[in-house]
């Protein structure tokens, strides 16, 4: 799936909620539940396969490799990926397009912060001279086939709220199909948002316990945005239940008696295919 068919979803008028995921079962998993829209967020594959927090640690290369798995595990899924600030000027901006197309996304994240970045709801982001980012947005959208490209800035917590409003004007103008103004404290920050970029597809992220107000997509839909991230919901879901079983299990030795907190064995095979594989063992077969 690629960024055409979210960009005609979004130009219809519909809002798209997007579960954030960090690898094929995750995505399995959103796709399951009838997600159609998913993004690979660099926060969850960060603290997933690194052990480490979203400060600029994963490589171009990993969030590429990772993009690969989860659009080939879920072909019939549009998959919006974390671009982070592209990885280094317009040049290497360029090179992202091109392997995030290549791994089958339909879209990406390019956002303004300094690097080494770090999640758009943490303390002591920074910002680099406008300038510089709308270069490397007009490289993305000059050199893309497909991609539905969001311009997201953090200018909000790192110079304030005009700045980060004027920044996305700019980036519209640039050519994006979407832009992000990160962490607005207030439903007054995100009306005010609203009210001054209404000629553009506008993207709320809604991160439980972070800075911005908690919506649903039908309030967040009558503000006047509609591409949705909900980028930790599994994750901070994941790393619940799975504290909860180990502790059970340190203390009892067996989870024999909360087997309702674990997915069948079955069902686990179900869910990644294995009576697929069992078919096509066979058909390969000595003598079949």
């Amino acid at each position: 799936m690629n960024g055409d068919h979210l960009r005609a979803r979004l130009d219809g008028g519909e809002s798209v909620l997007m579960p954030g995921v960090w690898d094929a079962l995750s995505a399995k998993l959103a796709a399951e539940a009838s997600f159609d829209t998913v993004f690979v967020s660099g926060f969850c594959v960060s603290g997933t396969s690194l052990g480490k927090p979203d400060f600029g640690f994963l490589t171009q290369t990993e969030m590429a490799e990772a993009a690969r798995r989860i659009c080939a595990a879920t072909p019939d899924t549009i998959v919006v990926v974390d671009a982070d600030t592209g990885y280094g000027n317009p040049l290497n901006t360029i090179r992202t397009v091109e392997l995030w197309e290549h791994a089958g996304a339909a879209g990406m994240f390019v956002e303004d912060q300094v690097w080494p970045k770090r999640c758009g709801h943490m303390a002591g982001k920074q910002v680099v001279p406008v300038q510089d980012w709308l270069a490397k947005l007009r490289a993305a959208v000059d050199h893309r086939t497909h991609l539905h490209i969001t311009a997201r800035t953090d200018a909000r917590a790192a110079v304030g709220l005009d700045d980060a409003i004027e920044r996305a004007k700019m980036a519209r103008d640039a050519g994006v199909d979407a832009v992000f103004v990160e962490a607005p404290e207030s439903i007054a920050e995100m009306e005010r948002i609203a009210t001054e970029l209404r000629d553009i597809t506008l993207v709320a992220n809604m991160v439980e316990t972070g800075k911005t107000p908690l919506l649903t997509p039908a309030e967040l839909d009558d503000l006047g945005f509609r591409l949705i991230v909900s980028p930790l919901s599994a994750l901070f879901s994941m790393v619940h239940a799975i504290r909860e079983s180990l502790a059970i299990l340190r203390d009892q030795g067996s989870l024999r008696a909360h087997l309702d907190r674990l997915v069948a064995f079955d069902d686990f095979g179900r869910i990644v295919g294995l009576d697929q594989q069992y078919a096509l063992e066979q058909r390969y077969a000595p003598g079949s």
